[in-house]
């Protein structure tokens, strides 16, 4: 009876594993008002909501001001139902590209707006979540964090093709929001550029040039981070000082240990000065 119970038990869980793949399946709907933020399970094919998200703010991002105003203007468009463009935002690390991401859900949560997280693998799953939420007055953004492909990857494909070419119609209600450290998301080789080719004054780039820089372009909007000013990085400092509770502000002890910490992080950015502000409080 044992063993039957436990081939009964795998038969049914096998099962489930295959109406997630059957053409016809669709994901169950989740609870949209359960929480602001979800993340999609590539291999059960499901949104779990994601009830503690960061509750960072546009106000906590510095040394940013054009990159924010930028993004900002563009999510409420689409918050407001007009047009707007996918996003992707490349550059330095740690000067904000995800914690803009997640300031923008805190700033509009409460008019509709959701982040579904998104890996690269799932990305294959496109056509599954345009149907859970097409019809849905909510609007939604698709977030893929610290995205970079190599070409022969599924999840390439299927983001070119839901970007700008796909046959079947991308939501209303849905946009696209990546980041990444590299400005065309794909690695680039001496070799692409020996491939170029020179006919009298013209340059031809080689065909494995015009397909890596061809899926950053098909984001309409393109914003770029850099590296902290010495100012920017104290600025950035002298507030996560002020949010974890140090009442002295940035004396001049204060000012010397905050460059000796980036200095030895080898970085200036507002992550770094965040890190520092945590170790100095929980000292001192």
């Amino acid at each position: 009876m044992d063993k039957l119970d436990q081939f009964l038990s795998r038969a049914e869980g096998l099962l489930m594993r295959l109406e997630t793949i059957l053409p016809n399946a669709r994901p169950p709907q989740p609870d949209w008002q359960d929480a602001a933020a979800f993340r999609w399970d590539h291999h059960q094919r499901v949104l779990h909501p994601v009830p503690n998200f960061q509750r960072i703010t546009l106000g906590d991002l510095l040394g940013i001001d054009d990159q924010k105003q930028r993004i900002r203007q563009n999510t409420l468009q689409f918050v407001r139902g007009g047009t707007a463009n996918n996003v992707l935002l490349t550059g330095a690390r740690g000067t904000g590209k995800s914690s803009l991401v997640k300031a923008l859900l805190n700033e509009y949560a409460g008019q509709g707006l959701r982040v579904i997280q998104i890996d690269k693998q799932g990305l294959t799953d496109l056509s599954f979540i345009i149907s859970l939420v097409q019809g849905r007055p909510e609007r939604f953004i698709l977030y893929c964090d610290d995205l970079s492909f190599n070409a022969d990857e599924p999840g390439y494909q299927a983001l070119k093709a839901a970007l700008d070419g796909d046959l079947v119609t991308f939501s209303d209600n849905l946009l696209i929001y990546a980041t990444s450290n590299r400005r065309h998301l794909m690695p680039q080789s001496m070799q692409d550029n020996l491939n170029t080719k020179y006919v009298g004054d013209e340059i031809h780039p080689a065909e494995s040039v015009e397909e890596k820089v061809s899926l950053s372009e098909r984001f309409g909007l393109w914003i770029s981070f850099y590296p902290f000013t010495q100012d920017d990085y104290l600025a950035a400092a002298e507030h996560w000082l002020a949010h974890h509770g140090w009442p002295h502000g940035m004396t001049d002890e204060v000012r010397t240990a905050a460059l000796q910490w980036s200095l030895l992080r080898g970085s200036r950015s507002g992550r770094v000065a965040g890190q520092f502000a945590k170790d100095w409080c929980g000292r001192n």
